[in-house]
């Protein structure tokens, strides 16, 4: 099918397409942070790199990075169609988020991204290791 917008056209509609309460990501975690009681975060964060979750009091920010989006390879899926570009552009985006890991780091933050495919199954591990879960509290999906 014929796109009826040009390249540029088209580059600027997606462009204006911003990320609103993905389901698979910020949502769910929020599910995990109420079911495990975590308080204290906020969202639409200024920092660096937009964090989709900050908590100011412990300077932790939290990143819920899409497999796909961000080159995990739990998915290892290219798209046939204009593959260099995709490989281009996830690397660009690895790349940023390499950048904005180390800017919030050397500001004091501690940084902590969770992966798509960890949230969607639960898995907590790196919320304890970031000491927003005590390490008593169980999660029987943690192994899985």
């Amino acid at each position: 099918m014929t796109d009826t917008f040009s390249r540029k056209q088209r580059s600027d509609v997606m462009r204006a397409v911003k990320s609103k309460g993905n389901r698979s990501t910020e949502i769910k975690l929020i599910e995990i942070f109420k079911s495990h009681r975590i308080t204290g975060w906020r969202r639409n964060s200024t920092l660096a790199g937009r964090p989709d979750f900050v908590f100011p009091e412990k300077q932790i920010a939290v990143f819920a990075d899409g497999c796909f989006w961000h080159g995990h390879n739990c998915r290892n899926v290219t798209p046939s169609e204009h593959a260099e570009y995709w490989r281009k552009k996830i690397a660009r985006n690895k790349a940023r988020d390499r950048a904005v890991t180390k800017e919030l780091t050397q500001k004091g933050w501690k940084v902590v991204r969770i992966w798509e495919c960890e949230i969607r199954k639960g898995r907590t591990r790196k919320l304890k290791a970031a000491g927003l879960i005590s390490g008593r509290e169980s999660d029987s999906k943690e192994n899985a």
